[in-house]
């Protein structure tokens, strides 16, 4: 799972109706609705008053995901003469990540691009930024009692409800869309996971009549996800599918189903895995992974930062698109999550 942070501020799922009609859809702390991150650019009018500027990026961690979030953000930055002038990261330590916000303050950037690690702590930390007239655009959480316009420009995260029903659907793709499939979702507090979760069920039960989920598990310790998927294997022999929250568990279940002799389930998970995308590459039981473009996710908060920078206002809530990867999208589907080549082990497999 690519953690955020465990004291994240919580998000919703809308359920909207029209007519006899329902659809959900990811939306903000505040009940905001989504704004695609496509629609977020400088219009070319003001570009020119960018050049010189500058911008920091005060991370939570050191990751590929972040790699790829601060990659999409230097680029476009680059696009407008603007110079990244410091990137940190506070390896989810909050008391270090006040110290970064300031030892960053001091080349006084122009435009603060971060993931707050805690709700109040962070508020007295980017409370210097505020004073300076940095503009902040943040990653997933808000620090607390901030508001859209005077305190930060945007906050932009994934399209989390898409994420899990994108699952939902490539699992039925997989299985004829019909069948039986086990539901192994993050028993925890953690919006990220949550929301994912909530929507691939809900999509199975609105969109796929004919699968029916006839298991559920909670996991929390990812170690315990093979003995969690045995024993779902052992009362329910015949599953066609299996959901599993994220692909660190994903592994323990797919560890499970070779130990069973099993290659007929098939498995969906979240978030990008060098040894789950080996076995789908391979033919195996993993018919799907479900990521984020974070690399876009990067680019979006630029653009969000650089229109404070010269006036614009940017809608409070954005979202960045999920990126469906199966065996036939491996290569082209890994770029444009991470901006970077797959491991050289999958796209050997999967020719």
């Amino acid at each position: 799972m690519r953690m955020k942070t465990a004291f994240a501020t919580s998000l919703l799922v809308a359920i909207l109706t029209t007519g006899t009609s329902a659809f959900a859809q990811t939306v903000g702390p505040q009940g905001e609705s989504a704004t695609p991150s496509a629609t977020v650019t400088v219009p070319d009018a003001k570009a020119a008053e960018l050049k010189g500027k500058k911008a920091a990026l005060v991370w939570h961690e050191q990751s590929d995901f972040v790699n790829a979030v601060t990659a999409g953000a230097t680029d476009e930055f680059k696009k407008f003469g603007m110079e990244v002038v410091a990137t940190t990261s506070a390896n989810f330590d909050a008391a270090k990540q006040r110290s970064d916000i300031e030892t960053v303050m001091a080349q006084k950037p122009d435009a603060i691009l971060a993931l707050p690690l805690d709700p109040a702590t962070s508020a007295a930390a980017f409370q210097a930024a505020k004073e300076q007239g940095t503009k902040l655009v943040f990653l997933s959480n808000l620090p607390q009692n901030y508001k859209h316009g005077s305190d930060y420009a945007a906050i932009v995260t994934d399209d989390l409800f898409q994420m899990g029903s994108q699952a939902a659907d490539a699992l039925a793709s997989a299985m004829g869309d019909k069948g039986t499939v086990g539901f192994i979702f993050h028993d925890a507090d953690y919006y990220v996971t949550n929301q994912r979760d909530q929507a691939f069920k809900k999509t199975i039960e609105t969109n796929h009549p004919n699968i029916k989920i006839v298991a559920e598990a909670g996991i929390s310790d990812p170690a315990r996800a093979e003995e969690i998927a045995n024993a779902m294997l052992l009362q329910n022999p015949d599953l066609g599918g299996i959901y599993v929250t994220w692909a660190g568990p994903a592994e323990g279940v797919l560890s499970a189903l070779r130990a069973n002799g099993n290659t007929t389930t098939k498995l969906v998970t979240l978030d990008l895995s060098e040894p789950i995308a080996l076995d789908m590459a391979k033919g195996g039981n993993v018919a799907a992974i479900v990521a984020d473009e974070a690399y876009e996710l990067g680019r979006a908060m630029a653009a969000a930062g650089a229109r404070a920078i010269v006036g614009e206002g940017t809608p409070p809530f954005v979202v960045a698109p999920a990126v469906t990867v199966t065996k036939a999208n491996i290569a082209e589907a890994w770029q444009r999550s991470l901006h970077r080549d797959a491991p050289q082990s999958v796209l050997d497999a999967a020719k």
